[in-house]
């Protein structure tokens, strides 16, 4: 099915905007200065690719302590203005921006529409018992909650199943699903006992060996490399 010309326009945004992060994991977080639109359709435009990407927007900052450009860190505190979740949101949509929120306060932040306290976590028992391809699904949507040193509940409820995550990262590399794979393989770098049979650096080169023609990808297998440096081997 032919995409709309809007939906085709956010797309290349969205893959502007990830291969622009995916650009700063590889150079130790440095990046080129943001252009950000000054407004009009093409400002709504790059919010709503901002709303997309959440809190990795802000990754390399987080990964590699590089402060975020005065720009890029506008655009994540606009993102969060203007799309709060509505009541009936899903929890991914929910999660997604709460951790744009925590991203944006660990940067240092407030402001008189951001308030700068600790979010309050949404309800994640929806994960609880999901079968292991939608948890794996679940996961890796919410892959910009993969960071080290941080806890959330959906990173407690991937920790305590490890072997169903792996089993989803061998299932989307079967069925060739490459950004769910990488997303599955980045919290795979930061939970316990990971089968050694898994073989998962080889098979994050693998994702990008043949995904990695997408920005989306390729962010996610960097991201899943800094994060997992020590465990990588």
């Amino acid at each position: 099915m032919k995409q709309s010309g809007t939906s085709a326009l956010l797309q290349d945004a969205v893959l502007d905007m990830a291969s622009s992060v995916a650009s700063a994991l590889s150079g130790g977080g440095h990046a080129p200065d943001d252009t950000t639109a000054g407004g009009g359709s093409s400002g709504d435009l790059e919010l709503a690719a901002a709303r997309v990407l959440g809190a990795d927007l802000l990754l390399p900052t987080v990964l590699c302590g590089v402060p975020p450009t005065a720009d890029r860190l506008d655009l994540a505190r606009r993102t969060l203005e203007a799309f709060p979740p509505r009541p009936e949101a899903p929890p991914t949509v929910r999660w997604s921006h709460w951790a744009l929120r925590r991203a944006v306060r660990q940067a240092g932040t407030s402001g008189a529409a951001i308030d700068d306290r600790r979010p309050t976590e949404p309800d994640a028992a929806w994960l609880d018992g999901a079968p292991w391809p939608s948890l794996t699904h679940q996961l890796a949507v919410l892959a910009p909650l993969a960071l080290p040193g941080e806890d959330c509940a959906p990173a407690r409820a991937a920790r305590a199943r490890t072997l169903d995550v792996a089993r989803g990262f061998v299932r989307s590399v079967r069925r060739r699903d490459w950004l769910q794979a990488a997303g599955a393989g980045r919290w795979l770098t930061l939970l316990p006992d990971v089968p050694e049979t898994l073989g998962l650096a080889a098979g994050l080169d693998f994702v990008e060996l043949m995904g990695g023609d997408d920005p989306r990808v390729l962010l996610q297998v960097r991201a899943a490399r800094l994060t997992g440096a020590g465990a990588l081997v």
